[in-house]
């Protein structure tokens, strides 16, 4: 067992040292193990520090969508109990993707200073403080604020998870990210499926049905706190012989990465299509007479296509030297499915769930590129923090122009036509995000 262990830690080192990212050391799993430990009890806490990661990693990703779709569970019973405006719930709907553009923007330069399961730790308790005050502040400033609070939580864990992923497992960055877009998938879906009934169980409050997250973001926290004792950032983390030590300590120019920009519009353009389909996609089966409890369905089983396929795809992208071919294949079953949206929304309407649940499974394919186009962790957590942050401003007018066009047309010929067409330059610069290229090369030109 020990000389497995050997080997996998051996294999880990060698691979960190190609990709210019720093293996966690016996101090960066232990948070500082003394001198003189015997190499196999350095060896077994090593051990038990990634496994710690591993479960941190996946209870992180189950909190980043809770805080929004158990939101939109409740967002009518929320309105009427906080007196809130149409306008006002509409410009709450636009909040989580405004809030991770700002916010995400800081996660690099924190990483830096305090290292990223620090600040990963502390996105946790931001979230679970948001969740647990905004029901009860009062009030819809209070609550927009304390909702701006969990998202900020959100926005910096975002951006972060690539980097942890990149440093811990160098060599399965597809496995790992697929587990962690599982279990992103799996929170997103649940929250939505379940925050109804739990409510009505515990007395039929949405303020209680609301802060009940709080608990699972507590739990999340846990995980992280050995990262918080572990003093050293990122950087610190970087061995004396690491290829890329140079770029770590100079952050890249990451705007003359063609890559980055591709990647960035990429992730822009398939989270316009992800928020439209959450918002969107059952009003649209209601009124092509599909019973509303049926409709709900439907999008819930558009969100769960995204708990197997995450897992899925990231593997089959790593083993790829290019991810065109995948973006093709999703884009294609994007645009099957608005064609039969379009052409006969209720007689179809199991089938175009199930193509658009694959279609929204290139955020997932997106998380994998981050990790692959960057060959240090300083690298991916630019590339990461540019990329969504880009790509979160670029999707917020999305919904709301659904909307629009929606209002003044009477019907939804024409917001299909627009979910359709902006598929089209997703896949395109999609392909162009999965050429076998490195940002930090690209700068350097």
């Amino acid at each position: 067992m020990m000389s497995l262990m050997a080997t996998e830690e051996t294999r880990t080192t060698d691979t960190a040292t190609r990709t210019g990212d720093a293996p966690p050391t016996a101090s960066d799993g232990a948070a500082g193990a003394p001198h003189g430990t015997p190499k196999a009890a350095v060896g077994a806490t090593r051990a038990w520090a990634t496994r710690l990661v591993v479960v941190g990693i996946v209870l992180a990703a189950l909190n980043l969508r809770p805080a929004i779709t158990s939101l939109g569970a409740l967002l009518e019973e929320v309105r009427g109990g906080l007196g809130m405006s149409g306008s006002v719930a509409g410009l709450l709907t636009s909040v989580p993707p405004l809030c991770f553009a700002v916010f995400g923007v800081m996660a690099p330069r924190l990483a830096r200073r305090f290292g990223s399961g620090a600040v990963v730790c502390a996105g946790m308790v931001a979230i679970t403080a948001g969740l647990a005050i905004r029901p009860y502040v009062g009030g819809t400033a209070g609550f927009l604020a304390a909702s701006a609070l969990a998202l900020m939580g959100i926005a910096v864990s975002n951006v972060l998870m690539p980097v942890i992923v990149k440093r811990w497992f160098p060599d399965r960055v597809g496995s790992m990210t697929g587990l962690y877009s599982m279990a992103l998938a799996l929170g997103t879906s649940l929250a939505a499926a379940v925050t109804v009934p739990m409510t009505d169980a515990l007395g039929g409050s949405w303020r209680t049905g609301l802060a009940v997250w709080a608990a699972l973001a507590a739990a999340a926290v846990l995980p992280w706190l050995p990262q918080v004792r572990d003093r050293r950032t990122d950087s610190a983390r970087e061995p004396a012989h690491a290829v890329d030590q140079r770029p770590a300590a100079a952050p890249l120019r990451i705007t003359r990465s063609r890559t980055a920009w591709a990647l960035a519009v990429f992730f822009g353009l398939q989270a316009t299509a992800a928020y439209i389909t959450m918002g969107w996609m059952a009003q649209i089966f209601r009124d092509a007479g599909v019973p509303a409890g049926t409709a709900g369905l439907l999008l819930a089983v558009t969100m769960v296509m995204g708990v197997p396929l995450a897992f899925v795809i990231p593997r089959l992208a790593t083993r790829l030297p290019r991810q065109g071919p995948i973006v093709l294949a999703l884009g294609a079953c994007g645009l099957a499915g608005y064609a039969g949206l379009y052409l006969a929304p209720a007689g179809g309407a199991w089938a175009w769930a199930l193509l658009l649940g694959i279609a929204n499974c290139a955020f997932p394919l997106a998380l994998t590129m981050v990790g692959m186009r960057a060959r240090t962790g300083t690298g991916v957590a630019q590339l990461s923090a540019f990329a969504q942050s880009t790509g979160y401003l670029i999707s917020i007018p999305g919904p709301l122009l659904v909307g629009v066009l929606y209002q003044h047309s009477g019907g939804w010929g024409l917001p299909i036509a627009l979910m359709a067409g902006l598929m089209i330059p997703q896949m395109a610069v999609g392909v162009l995000a999965g050429r076998n290229r490195t940002v930090e090369d690209e700068a350097a030109r």
